[in-house]
């Protein structure tokens, strides 16, 4: 059965628990439950974390803790009964866990370790608090640790303060809030101060004591390693300041065996010493540890004949120091012992040995050795504070180790009542001895005995050092052969007391002799007392000793026989006539000194002090002695305290009269004595001498007479040095006064009370009197009265032990009264004056409440006056925030109204005066003082008291004058922050209080200002300060944890709330005022409705239906209200607020009410367009926030500044969109686009002189001026997007305006630029961008972009794979579409993101221009791609059955035509899709427009050759040629003729009969056009070209024959035909032909590629039939990477010809799926063919090869390409994949280009992968290659692929002769890579074709080509084929690619290629074949020697005739061949 549990309530969950039964409670090690029943080993219960869940978890998993159950029941709460730090430390721990992760997440190591260190640490500290095993010491200790660390973690990770009292949070109801002010700068103090231990300490005495803090050094020795002494020693340590050159601390001593180890085994890890009681002064002093190494043994080390060896002597060996300074700083940083090693130096001359330390110290290296090894003492120290108590709580362990206390030589700083000592410290300093006839000198040996009166020796009385047990003898060292010897070694006596007086000093002489013997011989002795015959002690000084002879026979046993002998001097003096008959002889000569010091606190050695303490001896000299008191010093005085004291009282009852006023004064003395920090520590013995001792009962008359006495003269008396020291000591003189009347009033029964308290009244009567003189004349009363002051709170307390609390209040008061107010006195006792006020609210008198209400009214007119005029703000200050801690704390006990009340009288209006004062100079420390006054002020008050604040104002001008303030201090204080932002405990009882008080005021504000005294500045105060209030940060509950938001909420509930109610109600108060709000508060409620609060936003939204309804009454619209919406929300949302819930709940809400209106339809239209503007910015700000790219920024501030200017016409907002987005351009270097953007601004200015306002980051100019700024800006942007077409017209714009004006130097100025910019149009060369189409589909998608498509203009070498993978990091969560089909609504409303992106082709407007013939190529390149609205997407595909042998037949294009909404470029890279076309393209139509475009392309290449506008190189016109008229010849065009002349298609299709003639006229054309160009060929060919031109006439010759068979009276056409063109053609003139060889050879910006060719296809036709002759190998950009094998598993086609575009379909759009998803393609080659070309790519180029039956080419088709790849080194396109680079390509047989594939064979050798289109690949023949042009995909910057130069063999050249026309040799420097090879064809590039092409120079940083079987290799000659190395360790390979340097002539600045590396992507598959004349094949090779050489040279070979001849014959034989 289930029970509910009696104690087991609460518990933390010891083991993790699954929850694994039914209704079982998942469970987590740590978790805390709360249990509500049990049953058989089972508890059921809830998680603290979720208190919502129920359920049962297992009793064991569980650890029960004790709790405290309120409301038992149903719904009982839990505390759990544990010490309040320990609950902190755990939910602390809990929020850090979550924090500290996300740490290492932002890379915030450093912090992610140190906080898990103080975690651990917070864990470890709070198992001990819970252990329950500490004494409270350790307790309190372990909590200050936990604090700090708690402190400093939240501080780091930026979580709230926590405010404490003694380590417990405090509860802030508890406290006024200048406590808690006072306490959160502690906390915050501490947090900073936590590394340092002395502040807590001094935290912990408290400042009442202000004790010096002590040090101690903690000193163990661990070993003495450099002891290869091999005696016994004795280690002194001792402290020793070096600036005044002496020890200030005793000695520590460690006893040595001969192996370093301790004498005495007990002390093995126990040789540690503690010296203590350093004070700070002398941690600043130059201090040393000086360890003496004293040997006992022989007396010389390395002589065993000197002495006997059972003698020991204490002979001097070595020293070493350590210096403080130099490690303190090391030490004080670390709570553990550091270790050091001290050198031990031995002294060079032992009569130096007394200085050795310092001359160590000094580094006076002649007189010390230094010793062989590094070794030596071994000590560690240790830094130590506080006084001994606390040393000894806190470091217990080192006591444990039996350490000794050294302590210092004298008194410490403080001197500790009851610290009884009683040490005589005597130094052995020198003596002088005689030789005594001997003729070396003695070695002397010093014995010295204590002994009593008696004779007795004293035992145990001399002390070497702590450490070791004191002695009865001691032995002084010995030094070798001395008879001078300086010892300064100190010795300690501790003397029992009572053996001082009578005991005396002897100190016995012996020589050492080192002689067999070896006995000590005794030659004389000295002796002194201790103590002189008046009492006093020896005196701190230097004593010379008479030395007396003697010798072994004398006896000492009567000592009375030289104890009445005179020891010295002065006791010479003292008595002089000595008998000199005695047994003891003086030795003048010999003399002995020693030095002695006391510290004793019993014996004294000043004569005056006991002359006092005897005085009855004296009785004449009373009056002396009491005057001369005053000169004994303290030390003396506080040792003797209690009887000096006793003395002066018992003199004082003696004779009252005679000696009253001298006892007073020596009184005063003592009292002010013990005012020094020394003594501090003697005032409880004061204290306790007064309550326990005192016995003075008569002594208060005498007292009171003297101290009135001495007031009553102040004002006389010039000097008031006594006067001054009696107010001083008022404190102990009332002490006394007070003491002695009980003791009398205890004998007497209380007589003569009457008496005594009229002498009281009169003693303050004098008080006053002091105090109102006016001490502005004399300086000397100022000091008096401050002093008075100074003292006289102290003694309220004294004075309440005999009067009622009233009583002492009214004195009090009165004595307070009785200052002069503020104006008479001077700065400096306003200070004192407020010092005692404060010190009077401090005392216990003013904690009772009877007291309080006579006195508060006099302490706050004195803080009024001071505060009125701003003087002492921070004294005040301190005084008020004492007197509201009293206040509240008994508040909780009783009543305080009538205080309050009171202090709201004074205080409130000048608080707030001071505030506005304070935070105007911002003064932060101050202004946190005053407004923790002002709040706890403010709480304080009850209705009560605000209703009578509120009817005491006399009028409404100063009761608005009052609301001014108030809530302008509020406002200030939420807008200054005064408070930091972690104080959130502080912020949020700042925030209740004020949400009070504005409750209190409203009701004011709406009774006095509402109606006919309406005043707005009072209401808009108000509603300014509850926006703010609002908003402010530490109130956004929404930021804050869980844990904290339940916790504010608990406590306050969410006030922004309570404030919206308020606000609200304010409102509607208002009535027909509220227009006057409107528009200034419209900004400031839009902020407060933009709050994430649910509730703020339904109380306030309603709020704008409200204005504009009464904005709509009073002008018939709501205009207003709509300008300042829109302006205002756009700012506020660009801050980041508003969200999407909150667009909806505004439409909702205003739609809501506006339906019942009578304006709604405009309230409906207004409230729509700005929730669609709510849409745009909030996407707006999305962008602008995230990461995201600068193609969403872009569109979403195109989208929003374009709603700004077409849906709401806000053009200030729109100008400013204009600027952002211009900035966005640039920032993405889109110069043109950003020329665009600025274009708009500029066209909505006239050229007028209107002035214009400053705006933006223009001045205020005229419009004039700011148009002609603009243009010149925007000229200069299209300059730098080389737009410059788009320029000229706006140069002529401004250059009519400069005419205009006369101005011809900017006239001059812009036709220059004009000039230039067609300079540039003609010279400098021009990417063509590629155009793709994206559609952005799916809900996901931002608004903007959302189901549309947009048309996007690409970057420079940007192809479709590298725009498709931008796009898609643009949108990582966007999925790619595989297909080119508009998308189903499944799509369209899915919550995904969907991109469907494929290449287009743009449709150029101006077709005029592109058709002329003289048009250079550079000018029609702008019009294909600029100003473009409409683009072309062609799909084919098979309609009706398809025909096997000719595709045509049956071959359709579907063709898309899109129109963009504006043209590209524009103010953006793309544009969205306003219109799209679909029409289908017959297959007669196709090939129409394929012949077509080819004639067109020819005519425009031949006409530039006629008109000179192509200089010398006609390579591409030979290309041209070559590709039509073999492919016309090899089967291409013959196609057509099958298709379209046949009778069954003519019959089938009589409507196309039209068509069929357009295209026979087309071809009979091309016949035409082709004779044209042979004849210019014929006329321009270079003479090795000849065999090729032969070949062309030829093969011409059979087109035009097989062309006549079909077409009969083609040789009949006229030449006017060429220049035909049926309107239809012209349509699509602009594009590439259709046709499947549109292969474009060369790279578009290549000079082989220079004009009409750009744009149109190689070839026409083609008649291919024989696979034997050439594979064609297509390599397209559009083709997407796949492996290798991908493309061989395709299926083959059947079909051997057709015709083909570059673009297949699926590489149009994005193509990325696997070769399989492709399949479904059918026929991919079919889809290759009759694309109509896609406009080539910068990179994109299919290379056809032709290989003859041999597998060599033809010698002319290298010769070609030597020539042709020479000018033409392919560009390549960076946005390459490395996939892509890496897809070889299969041969096909459908070429329609078979004489272009002729041409290049010469690239075989650079094969690493080939890029094609889909095509289905065939096994490739014997002999065949197929071509790689990874060439033209490098970078202007990048190499070509490796050669492998490795293999290469020196073998002999057989050059062809060199071009006859170059000037150089065919090998020019300005374009061979590597200057060692030779050329194997035709000039490539001469200087001629250079200099006047109008096309930039090429590239020239690739290496000449080389045919494909150009490398003999030695190792391996019989593979076929050679696989290129790309390997980048290959060094030569390396080196081959360098890149030669331009010459000057050859390139223009800015197309210099740089020397850098790009490796191809992958080797190629080498095919193994054998290829047979390997050995015969001709060619170039690479010499190896030159290929380091970076220099151009001149390559002038010697070419012999033999070698010619070879060329000339391998030539023709490729030509016959053919």
């Amino acid at each position: 059965m289930w029970s509910p549990t009696e104690e087991e309530k609460y518990g933390v969950v010891i083991c993790s628990f699954r929850g694994a039964v039914p209704q079982g409670l998942v469970l987590e090690l740590g978790e805390t439950v709360q249990i509500l029943e049990k049953c058989e080993g089972w508890y059921r219960g809830v998680s603290i974390k979720k208190p919502n869940v129920k359920g049962i978890f297992p009793a064991n998993y569980i650890h029960l803790k004790k709790a405290v159950v309120s409301n038992r029941g149903q719904y009982e709460t839990v505390v759990p009964l544990e010490d309040s730090v320990v609950t902190e430390v755990t939910a602390t721990l809990q929020e850090w866990a979550v924090l500290w992760k996300q740490l290492y997440v932002k890379h915030k190591v450093d912090l992610f370790y140190k906080l898990r260190h103080v975690m651990n640490e917070l864990i470890d500290l709070r198992r001990q608090l819970l252990s329950g095993h500490l004494t409270q010491d350790q307790v309190r200790e372990v909590k200050r640790h936990l604090t700090v660390r708690l402190d400093w973690g939240n501080e780091h990770l930026g979580l709230d303060l926590v405010p404490r009292k003694d380590f417990e949070v405090v509860d802030s109801d508890q406290i006024s809030v200048s406590d808690l002010y006072k306490m959160h700068l502690s906390s915050r103090h501490s947090v900073q101060q936590s590394t340092s231990q002395v502040d807590t300490i001094r935290q912990r005495h408290g400042d009442a004591c202000r004790m010096p803090l002590p040090h101690h050094f903690f000193l163990s020795l661990k070993s003495f390693t450099y002891n290869t002494i091999g005696e016994d020693t004795d280690v002194f340590f001792s402290l020793y300041d070096v600036r005044e050159g002496k020890q200030i601390s005793e000695r520590f001593m460690v006893r040595l065996n001969k192996n370093g180890g301790p004498r005495n085994p007990e002390k093995i890890d126990r040789m540690c010493a503690l010296f203590t009681d350093l004070s700070s002064k002398d941690m600043k002093r130059d201090l040393y540890i000086v360890a003496h190494v004293i040997r006992i043994g022989r007396m010389l080390l390395n002589d065993s004949k000197k002495g006997p060896p059972h003698l020991h002597y204490r002979r001097p060996y070595g020293c070493a120091v350590l210096s403080i300074m130099d490690v303190l700083q090391s030490i004080s940083e670390i709570k553990e012992e550091k270790d050091f090693v001290l050198k031990v130096y031995t002294c060079n001359n032992e009569n130096e040995w007394c200085q050795i330390h310092e001359n160590i110290i000094r580094k006076s290296s002649t007189k010390y050795t230094a010793p062989s090894s590094n070794y030596g003492l071994i000590i560690s120290l240790q830094l130590l504070r506080g006084d001994m108590e606390q040393v000894r709580r806190e470091n217990p362990m080192i006591f444990n180790r039996g350490v000794s206390v050294t302590r210092k030589l004298g008194f410490p700083d403080v001197i500790m009542p009851g610290d009884i000592r009683n040490d005589l410290y005597l130094t052995l300093e020198k003596g002088d001895f005689e030789r005594g006839g001997k003729s070396v000198q003695k070695n002397i040996e010093v014995t010295m005995y204590v002994l009593y009166a008696d004779g007795e020796i004293l035992k145990d009385c001399i002390s070497l050092g702590s450490g070791e047990p004191s002695r009865s003898a001691y032995h002084s060292f010995v030094l070798y052969h001395n008879n001078s010897p300086r010892w300064g070694e100190i010795i300690k006596l501790p003397i029992p007391i009572d053996r001082f007086r009578g005991s005396h000093l002897r100190f016995e002489f012996r020589h050492c002799s080192t002689k067999d013997k070896g006995e000590k011989k005794l030659f004389g002795f000295a002796f002194t007392p201790l103590m002189r015959d008046d009492g006093t002690t020896l005196s701190d000084d230097i004593h010379e000793l008479y030395v007396y002879k003697c010798d072994e026979n004398s006896t000492f046993n009567n000592h009375a026989l030289y104890l009445g002998l005179p020891c010295c001097k002065e006791d010479y003096n003292g008595c002089p006539n000595i008998p000199s008959s005695l047994i003891f002889q003086r030795s003048t000569k010999e003399s002995f000194s020693v030095s002695t010091q006391l510290s004793s606190t019993k014996l004294t050695q000043n004569v005056d002090l006991l002359a006092l303490l005897k005085w009855k001896a004296y009785p004449d000299r009373v009056m002396d002695i009491l005057g001369r008191l005053r000169h004994v010093s303290g030390e003396e005085i506080v040792k003797f305290l209690q009887d000096i004291l006793d003395t002066l009282f018992v003199v004082l009852d003696d004779n009252t009269e005679k000696y009253g006023l001298l006892v007073f004064q020596s009184l005063v003395f003592i009292i002010n004595l013990l005012r020094d920090s020394k003594y501090f520590h003697f005032r409880p013995v004061m204290d306790t001498y007064i309550q326990k001792h005192f016995a003075g009962a008569l002594a208060y008359k005498e007292l009171i007479r003297c101290l009135k006495w001495y007031m009553d003269r102040s004002a006389e008396l010039v000097r008031q040095d006594h006067i001054q020291e009696a107010m001083r000591a008022l404190e102990y003189l009332f002490k006394f006064i007070v003491q002695s009347r009980i003791l009398y009033s205890r004998a007497t029964c209380g007589m003569e009370e009457e008496q005594f308290r009229s002498s009281i009244q009169e003693l303050f009567q004098s008080i006053r009197f002091v105090l109102s003189l006016d001490s502005r004349s004399s300086e000397t009363l100022i000091f008096t009265q401050a002093a008075l002051l100074n003292s006289f709170p102290a003694i309220f307390d004294e004075l309440l032990q005999m009067f009622t609390v009233q009583e002492v209040a009214e004195f009090v008061r009165g004595t307070l009264g009785s200052m002069p107010s503020t104006v008479h006195i001077g700065q400096s006792m306003d200070v004192v004056k407020l010092q005692s006020i404060a010190r009077t609210v401090d005392s216990r008198l003013f904690s009772f409440s009877e007291s309080r209400r006579i006195l508060l009214p006099v302490v706050l007119h004195h803080i009024h006056l001071h505060l009125r005029q701003q003087k002492e703000l921070l004294i005040c200050s301190g005084i008020l925030s004492s007197i509201f801690s009293i206040i509240k704390t008994s508040s909780l006990e009783g009543d305080v109204v009538e205080e309050v009340e009171m202090m709201v009288e004074s205080l409130l209006d000048v608080l707030l005066q001071t505030l506005l004062t304070i935070m105007s100079k911002s003064q932060s420390q101050e202004a946190g003082e005053y407004v923790s006054c002002l709040l706890s002020l403010l709480r304080q008050m009850s209705d009560t008291h605000f209703q009578h604040l509120l009817d005491n104002f006399q009028s409404k001008d100063e009761l608005k004058e009052f609301l001014l303030k108030i809530f302008c201090v509020f406002r200030n204080l939420m807008k200054m922050s005064v408070f930091p932002r972690d104080w959130m405990v502080m912020r949020l009882l700042t925030s209740n209080i004020i949400v009070t008080t504005v409750q209190y005021l409203s009701s004011a504000l709406h009774k006095n200002f509402t109606e006919t005294d309406f005043d707005f500045k009072v209401w808009n105060s108000y509603f300014s300060l509850a926006v703010l209030f609002i908003n402010q940060p530490s109130l956004q509950l929404e930021n804050a944890t869980p844990a904290k938001r339940k916790k504010i909420l608990d406590k306050y509930g969410d006030m922004r709330v309570m404030m919206a109610y308020e606000l609200f109600s304010m409102w509607q108060n208002l009535g027909e005022h509220k227009i006057h709000f409107i528009p200034g508060m419209i900004g400031p409620f839009l902020g407060v409705t933009l709050v994430p609060q649910p509730e703020v936003r339904n109380i306030m939204i309603p709020i704008f239906h409200d204005m504009m309804d009464w904005e709509q009454r009073k002008n018939g619209n709501f205009k207003q209200v709509e300008a300042e919406l829109i302006d205002k929300l756009d700012s506020l949302v660009s801050e980041g607020k508003g969200d999407e819930n909150y667009r909806e709940l505004f439409s909702l809400l205003l739609l809501e009410k506006i339906e019942q209106e009578t304006w709604r339809e405009t309230g409906i239209s207004f409230v729509t367009s700005v929730t669609r503007l709510m849409e745009r910015l909030l996407d707006y700000r999305d962008c602008m926030k995230g990461d995201e790219t600068e193609n969403k920024k872009i569109g979403c501030t195109v989208n929003l500044m374009n709603f700004y200017k077409s849906e709401i016409n806000k053009e200030e907002m729109y100008i400013r969109y204009i600027h952002k987005l211009c900035d966005m351009h640039l920032q993405a270097e889109n110069y043109t686009e950003a020329a665009f953007t600025l274009l708009l601004y500029c066209e909505l200015l006239q050229w007028e002189d209107r002035p214009l306002r400053e705006f933006l980051h223009y001045p205020s100019q005229s419009e004039w001026q700011r148009k002609e700024g603009l243009c010149r800006k925007i000229i200069h942007y299209f300059n730098k997007g080389k737009s410059w077409e788009f320029g000229i017209p706006l140069c002529r714009e401004l250059a009519m305006q400069y005419e205009s004006l006369y101005d011809y130097q900017s006239l001059s100025w812009i036709r220059k630029m004009e000039a230039t910019y067609y300079d540039n149009i003609m010279e400098q060369q021009r990417l063509e961008p590629e155009f793709f189409r994206v559609g952005f589909y799916g809900r996901k998608f931002p608004f903007f972009l959302r189901n549309k498509e947009y048309v996007c203009r690409g970057h420079d070498y940007e192809r479709l794979e590298a725009f498709q993978q931008r796009m898609l990091s643009e949108f990582p969560q966007a999925i790619a579409m595989q297909h080119p089909n508009h998308p189903d609504d499944s799509i369209l409303q899915c919550d995904a993101q969907y991109l469907q992106i494929y290449a287009v082709t743009p449709i150029p407007d101006n077709i005029d221009v592109l058709q002329m013939d003289r048009v250079p190529d550079r000018i029609k390149s702008f019009y294909r791609v600029n100003n473009i609205r409409k683009f072309r997407y062609d799909r084919p595909f098979h309609k009706g059955p398809k025909d096997k042998d000719n595709e045509f037949k049956s071959l359709w294009i579907e063709r898309t035509t899109l129109t963009l909404t504006h043209s590209l470029p524009g103010i953006s890279r793309w544009f969205e899709v306003e219109r799209r076309e679909l029409v289908e393209v017959s297959p007669l139509e196709n090939a129409i427009q394929v012949v077509e475009n080819k004639n067109q392309e020819l005519r425009t290449l031949i006409s530039q050759y006629q008109h000179k506008q192509m200089h010398g190189n006609i390579n591409l016109l030979s290309m041209c040629l070559n590709g039509v008229i073999d492919a016309a010849v090899n089967g291409g065009i013959a196609r057509y003729q099958e298709a379209f002349f046949d009778k069954d298609y003519i019959t089938k299709h009589p409507g196309d009969a039209e068509k069929i003639t357009q295209l026979k006229e087309l071809m009979q054309e091309q016949v035409h056009v082709l004779g044209v160009g042979l004849a210019v060929h014929e006329k321009f060919v270079h003479p090795e070209m000849r065999p090729l031109h032969k070949k062309l006439i030829d093969q011409f010759q059979m087109m035009r024959s097989s062309l006549y068979h079909e077409l009969p009276g083609l040789d009949k056409l006229s030449p006017a035909c060429s220049g035909s063109s049926t309107p239809r053609s012209n349509v699509l003139v602009s594009h590439g032909p259709m046709s499947p060889e549109s292969i474009k050879l060369l790279h578009r910006h290549s000079p082989l590629n220079l004009l009409g060719s750009v744009r149109h296809s190689s070839s026409s036709l083609s008649s291919h039939t024989s696979s034997e002759t050439g594979n064609l190998v297509i390599l397209t950009d559009s083709s997407v990477g796949e492996a290798a094998e991908d493309m061989y598993h395709m299926q083959a086609s059947p079909s051997t010809s057709s015709l083909s575009s570059t673009h297949s379909a699926p590489s149009q759009m994005i193509n990325s799926a696997p070769s399989s998803a492709r399949d479904k393609y059918r026929h991919t080659r079919e889809l290759m063919m009759l694309l109509p070309t896609h406009r080539d790519r910068p990179s994109s180029a299919m290379y056809p090869a032709a290989i003859m039956e041999n597998g060599q080419p033809p010698n002319f088709q290298r010769a070609l390409m030597q020539q042709m790849i020479g000018p033409c080194k392919p560009c390549s396109d960076p946005n390459l994949s490395v996939a892509e680079k890496a897809v070889p390509a299969a041969p096909s047989s459908w070429s329609l280009d078979s004489g272009t594939r002729e041409a290049l064979p010469f690239l075989s050798v650079h094969v690493g992968s080939i890029l094609a289109p889909p095509v289905p690949p065939r096994s490739l023949p014997h002999g065949h290659y197929s071509l790689h042009f990874d060439a033209f995909h490098h970078q202007l910057s990048d190499a070509p692929p490796a050669l492998p130069a490795r293999t290469l063999r020196k073998s002999p050249l057989h050059p062809i002769p060199a071009s006859p026309t170059s000037p150089q040799s065919g090998l020019d420097g300005s374009n061979s890579t590597l200057s060692g090879s030779a050329s194997s064809g035709v000039s490539s590039l001469s200087e001629s074709n250079f200099g006047h092409s109008s096309e930039p120079p090429p590239r020239t940083d690739t290496m000449d080509s080389v045919p494909s079987q150009a490398w003999n290799t030695d190792e391996d000659l019989e593979t076929p084929y050679l696989p290129v190395r790309y390997s980048l360790s290959e060094p030569d390979v390396l080196e081959s690619l360098k890149s030669q340097p331009c010459r000057s002539h050859s390139a223009p600045s800015g197309v210099i290629p740089q020397d850098t590396l790009d490796p191809p992507a992958l080797p190629p598959k080498p095919y193994h074949s054998r290829l047979p004349n390997i050995e015969n094949e001709e060619g170039m090779i690479i010499e190896d020697d030159d290929k380091h050489r970076q220099l151009h040279r001149k390559v002038s070979q010697p070419v012999s005739g033999g070698k010619e001849e070879q060329a000339r014959v391998a030539w023709e034989h490729g030509i016959s061949e053919q």
